[in-house]
């Protein structure tokens, strides 16, 4: 994904390829690259086989492509960057992919897309970067109305212990990176709000790391 910066500006192509090759490569990133797959896998069995159109925002630089394309499913990346989108076009140009296109879009600022033209919304890696509260409700409220039934978020659930090791992180590294832990609670109001319902929520590594990957369904769908 591309808000990672601290100014929240797009990435650059050279950027995009510098993050590529250096965010997952770490023997703990690989970890937890390994384990959102897996959560990935699970989560779209619960959802079924049948055709879906699956936006991805923001697409990065197209990380869960092939696993979304593997499936058979019409992929649209979106992404704040120019730069990731066409990596991430690049990733579903093949013979028989169901890549349809690459959209440069800003999530803050609202969703380029008809109402319910997705089946499923595919978010990950971008909300705990969201920290205002009224930003996260306008964003679930685009979410909703651009999918017609699904809904998968990535959040930073509310965790002492991973909280203490950012704190220690940024202090050895000097890094400038923060993140919006939220409460389950305010989660589930806010994801209410927006015309949602939770389904399930599953950690990314229980009671040790605050990522949790939420799959949630839009009210009054079948």
């Amino acid at each position: 994904m591309s808000v990672g910066k601290s100014t929240n500006m797009p990435f650059e192509k050279k950027e995009v390829e510098e993050y590529e090759r250096k965010r997952y490569r770490g023997i703990d990133q690989r970890l937890v690259h390994g384990r959102e797959w897996r959560l990935l896998r699970k989560l779209l069995r619960k959802i079924g086989e049948d055709p879906l159109l699956v936006l991805d925002i923001p697409c990065g630089y197209g990380r869960f492509s092939k696993m979304l394309l593997d499936k058979d499913f019409s992929l649209v990346s979106s992404d704040l960057s120019f730069h990731m989108v066409k990596r991430a076009g690049e990733k579903g140009e093949h013979p028989h992919s169901r890549f349809l296109s690459g959209v440069v879009a800003d999530a803050k600022q609202g969703l380029p897309f008809k109402k319910g033209v997705f089946s499923l919304l595919l978010s990950m890696r971008f909300f705990h970067h969201v920290h205002e509260k009224e930003e996260r409700e306008f964003i679930l409220e685009e979410f909703c109305r651009a999918s017609s039934d699904w809904v998968i978020l990535s959040y930073y659930q509310k965790n002492l212990l991973h909280n203490l090791q950012r704190i220690l992180r940024r202090r050895i590294k000097k890094s400038r990176t923060r993140i919006k832990m939220i409460p389950r609670r305010d989660l589930y109001k806010e994801v209410e709000g927006a015309g949602l319902r939770v389904v399930k929520i599953f950690p990314l590594f229980r009671g040790i790391h605050a990522h949790h990957i939420a799959l949630l369904k839009k009210m009054g769908s079948n």
